[in-house]
């Protein structure tokens, strides 16, 4: 990379240029042709007159109003319908319902469930260190 950057060095030292006064010329002219306007040559904004706030703030209110009155207009009239009694809807139906009593193996079951999750909790509390 050095050898790189000295030959370059060394080419860049080689270089001979010179601008003619035609160029510099014109080079300056573009300059000056580009310059930013100043501040006191430029005209100052106009402002608005109120009327044109309070215009322009009545014909909108005027259009929504318009909008919300035709849309208003077009809407269909939906029929209202007597409500309905469900409870004469649904025929009675008689129900006899009994308490299941659990049998021997499914309380076995149970019991055994119920002791496998407080060996798990217990584990849990160890790993814990509670």
């Amino acid at each position: 990379m050095d050898k790189l950057a000295s030959q370059l060095h060394d080419d860049a030292q080689r270089i001979d240029v010179s601008v003619s006064d035609e160029l510099d010329r014109r080079i300056e002219a573009s300059l000056r042709a580009i310059t930013p306007e100043s501040e006191d040559s430029r005209p100052a904004p106009v402002a608005r007159p109120p009327l044109f706030w309070w215009a322009s703030t009545i014909t909108g209110v005027a259009a929504a109003i318009a909008l919300i009155a035709i849309a208003n207009w077009r809407a269909p009239v939906q029929p209202v319908s007597p409500p309905v009694n469900i409870a004469a809807a649904i025929p009675a139906i008689e129900l006899n319902a009994e308490t299941a009593m659990l049998t021997g193996p499914l309380q076995q079951e149970l019991d055994r469930l119920q002791s496998d999750l407080k060996k798990a909790e217990e584990k849990v509390k160890q790993d814990i260190g509670l």
